[in-house]
């Protein structure tokens, strides 16, 4: 006996509310009154005003309960001149429960810059505003920045991919040494510029608030660089920066590695594709000797090769800090592997290291190997595009069977053959901790995959397993599917472009019919057709935890559709269904609309619903 109606009691209406579609939330807020005062509330949460979905008449007349709103092109663009459009943004502005206003590629411009200017001097509630790619000049941040001295609420602002320039970056600047609130800034590839960087670096040796700061693609080069510098040295708020593609060089690297020996609040610091080179990458590796802060660089294609990474290999035999560290894409070949290795059977705080695109080869690979028998710290490692070969592989199935720390291991587009899986089949059978491998874009085929079955028979840890593009064919598929019948952990695999044809749907589709823990299956372009499809819906039918399927780019055309949507009316576990591009005509594309009448939890995308 309740105490009160249920419907008063918000965790019941919000646990309905999980599990209804929008327009199902439309339908019970039109039942009664009691139904409108409970679920028009949940309706208008978080709502996306689009072309096809809730219209602006809509949010006007139920704004008060708005918390966060996105309000995409085809609306905005669809208003008929620049003052109806202002207009909208004022009344949105007025809205006193909105926290949340997403306006990314809208092309407001400068006036739209400016009539949300004047309506956040006044707005006391918006802590979020997304303005990206929205061909915001500098005179459009110049009003931004009028609003930020006044505004009080404002937490996250994006301006990212718009065209502020130095002049914008200085108006910006002078915002930031008055406003006590913003504590993110993405100006993300608005052409700032040095002097635009340097405007920045001033007011943050004030700025008391700020804690991340998103400078990508901005060109502001070595001297950009030796200004935040300054600016780090002072400052005591900053925990993320972000200076990706920036051209720093060497010199800019140098600079900030002086400001890292001191500052002691920065955590974050990526400078990817900055050509820092060996000298760039050994200034950091002084910095990181001393400096116990920071717990994630980014320093990825950099060609720092295999002289920086020695260097970087001597800072981790001493840094107590540093969790996560990506060098891919930096050219320091097996010797480079062979160093960090040495540095890794030392290191006892590093958790995530990425090493991708670097030549190590099977020898690099067998190095690393080494270290993983000892290091009880690391539980990711990516090693993707490296072509460690079978015998890279071989060296990292011995590592497996001793190692307990490892969760995580990215293999992708590495050479591996049936050999190599095999071998770290061997490994699966025994290792208990990992639980994510990815193998996808290698040439395991049939063998390989069989390999694979037999260790996921008794492996009771691995979670996720990728093995995209590995022509494992409808035997392979056959193998796999005779293991998940059994295997009770898996709830991830990927199995796309293996060309495993209607058999292998078949294949899967009966052990679909016992397996019970697998949510996850995404089958993309295997040449599927009608009779897959068809196979697929009958283990639909009964299975209760597959939550998503993707069918993407195969060929299962209205018939296989008709199969589907009749397990659809049975199923009620399947959430997404990816079916693009499948040869889907009108006749499938209403037999699906007639299945979402009934089925209430799953989402179709890829068709085309008239």
């Amino acid at each position: 006996m309740f105490p009160t109606h249920p419907l008063d009691l918000p965790e019941i209406c919000s646990r309905i509310a999980n599990s209804l579609r929008l327009n199902d939330l439309a339908s019970c807020a039109c039942v009664c009154q009691d139904w409108n005062d409970s679920f028009t509330p949940l309706l208008y949460k978080s709502i996306v005003l689009s072309k096809h979905g809730l219209s602006m008449e809509s949010f006007e007349r139920n704004k008060h309960l708005v918390r966060r709103l996105v309000i995409e092109s085809s609306v905005y663009d669809n208003l008929p001149t620049t003052s109806s459009r202002d207009q909208v943004v004022s009344s949105v502005m007025a809205n006193t429960t909105l926290t949340t206003l997403d306006l990314e590629s809208n092309s407001i411009g400068d006036n739209g810059a400016q009539a949300l200017s004047e309506a956040l001097k006044n707005n006391s509630t918006l802590s979020t505003l997304d303005l990206g790619w929205n061909s915001i000049g500098p005179d459009g941040a110049q009003a931004l920045s009028e609003a930020l001295k006044i505004n009080s609420a404002l937490t996250t602002l994006n301006l990212n991919i718009n065209s502020v320039g130095p002049d914008g970056a200085q108006a910006l600047s002078e915002a930031l040494r008055n406003n006590s609130t913003l504590t993110t800034l993405n100006v993300r590839y608005n052409s700032i510029r040095s002097h635009g960087a340097q405007a920045l670096s001033e007011a943050l040796k004030i700025n008391s608030t700020l804690t991340t700061l998103n400078l990508n693609e901005n060109g502001i080069g070595s001297n950009g660089a030796q200004a935040l510098s300054e600016a780090l040295k002072n400052n005591s708020t900053l925990t993320t920066l972000i200076l990706k593609d920036n051209s720093i060089g060497p010199d800019g690297a140098q600079a900030l590695s002086e400001a890292l020996k001191t500052n002691s609040t920065l955590t974050m610091l990526n400078l990817g594709s900055n050509s820092i080179g060996p000298n760039g990458a050994q200034a950091l590796s002084d910095a990181l000797k001393t400096n116990s802060t920071m717990t994630t660089l980014n320093l990825e294609d950099n060609d720092i090769g295999s002289n920086g990474a020695q260097a970087l290999s001597e800072a981790l035999k001493n840094n107590s800090t540093l969790t996560t560290l990506s060098l891919s894409i930096n050219s320091f070949g097996e010797y480079g592997a062979q160093v960090l290795s040495e540095a890794l059977k030392i290191n006892s705080t590093l958790t995530t290291l990425t090493l991708d695109d670097n030549d190590i080869g099977s020898n690099g690979a067998q190095a690393l190997s080494e270290a993983l028998k000892n290091n009880s710290t690391l539980n990711t490692l990516a090693l993707s595009k490296n072509s460690i070969e079978d015998d890279g592989a071989q060296a990292l199935s011995e590592a497996l069977k001793t190692n307990s720390t490892l969760t995580t291991l990215h293999l992708h587009r590495d050479e591996i053959g049936p050999d190599g899986a095999q071998a770290l089949s061997v490994a699966l059978k025994t290792n208990s901790t990992l639980t994510t491998l990815d193998l996808s874009s290698n040439s395991i085929i049939e063998n390989g995959a069989q390999a694979l079955s037999e260790a996921l028979k008794s492996n009771s840890a691995l979670t996720t397993l990728n093995l995209t593009g590995n022509s494992i064919g409808p035997e392979g598929a056959q193998v796999l599917s005779k293991a998940l019948r059994t295997n009770v952990t898996l709830t991830d695999l990927n199995l796309e472009y293996n060309l495993i044809g209607n058999d292998g749907a078949q294949a899967l589709s009966e052990a679909l019919n016992t397996n019970s823990t697998l949510t996850t299956l995404l089958l993309e372009d295997n040449t599927i057709g009608p009779n897959g499809a068809q196979a697929l819906s009958v283990s639909l039918k009964t299975n209760s935890t597959l939550t998503t399927l993707n069918l993407r780019y195969n060929a299962i055309g209205n018939d296989g559709v008709q199969a589907l949507c009749e397990a659809l009316k049975a199923n009620s576990t399947l959430t997404t269904l990816d079916l693009e591009h499948n040869k889907i005509g009108t006749d499938g594309a209403q037999a699906l609309s007639g299945a979402l009448k009934t089925n209430r939890t799953v989402t179709i995308t890829g068709v085309l619903f008239r």
